[in-house]
Parts: C-alpha cells; structure tokens; sequence
C-alpha cells in the first residue's frame, strides 16, 4: 500500500521547514553580529590605549624640556 499525505501535512512539512531555515539563519546572523561587537570594541580600545600612551609621552616631554608654548621647531634650551 502506498503512503499518501494530506494537503494539510504536506502545508506543515513546509512551514517547518520554513522555520527551521530562518531560525538558523538568525542564528548565524547573530553570530557575525556578535563577533563583529567585539572586533569593533577591541578596536576602540587599542585606540584608546595608544591616545592615553600618546598624552602620557607628551607629558614627561613637556616636563622635561618645558612647555611646548614655543614656535615650531624651537627647542626651550634654557
């Protein structure tokens, strides 16, 4: 005897199907999300971290060989 299905089965096979696809999209959709987040957190943050090296050069520049108040190129030799 052959197996027949119902309209109505065959309806659910394909909505299922249907949500299944889309859920795993989602999913991977979020995972590429997720990740870019973090590169994009992470990149913010060595930036950060190079500006705060930067000022904190500038700094004991400034403290050793005076305040940069002079024109460009002049050394304060005092």
């Amino acid at each position: 005897m052959r197996d027949r299905l119902s309209s109505s089965e065959i309806r659910k096979d394909a909505i299922q199907g249907t949500v299944e696809a889309a859920a795993s999209t989602a999913g991977q959709v979020a995972t590429i999300l997720t990740g870019a987040v973090r590169d994009v957190a992470s990149a913010i943050g060595g930036f950060a971290t190079e500006v705060f090296e930067i000022r904190d050069s500038a700094r004991k520049a400034t403290a050793e060989h005076g305040s940069p108040g002079g024109a460009p190129g002049e050394r304060d030799d005092d």
